[in-house]
């Protein structure tokens, strides 16, 4: 195995391992479907970078059932899959710093809050 070609496939672990996956759950291609994906892509390319993290949509009228296993009851449902802890936050996703709060994206973060002693 080449050097190089191995740095290029444990780089890529990592960028992937950095990157933020988020599911977008909604109920078919309405306005309000396409708004909620508008409001998040634009939060995560705000607070993210562009490269810096992924957004699979699930249409709940065409999977049901991967609605039903993620338990989600009402659309727009945004699932934070990673990094850890996974987090969701539901409703209207216009307000930047609501969505980020949610999902537990605070200003500090990623850097792990700072444990209670008993």
């Amino acid at each position: 195995m080449r050097p190089l070609a191995s740095a290029r496939r444990a780089s890529s672990r990592q960028r992937t391992m950095n990157r933020f996956r988020f599911l977008l759950f909604v109920a078919g291609d309405t306005a309000r479907s396409q708004q909620a994906y508008a409001d998040l892509r634009r939060i995560c390319r705000e607070h993210l970078g562009e490269g810096g993290f992924d957004i699979a949509v699930v249409d709940v009228t065409r999977a049901p059932e991967t609605a039903e296993t993620h338990r989600v009851l009402t659309t727009p449902t945004v699932l934070k899959e990673a990094p850890e802890p996974r987090r969701r936050i539901t409703g209207d996703l216009s307000d930047a710093s609501k969505v980020l709060t949610g999902l537990g994206m605070l200003p500090g973060w990623p850097d792990p809050l700072p444990q209670m002693e008993p």
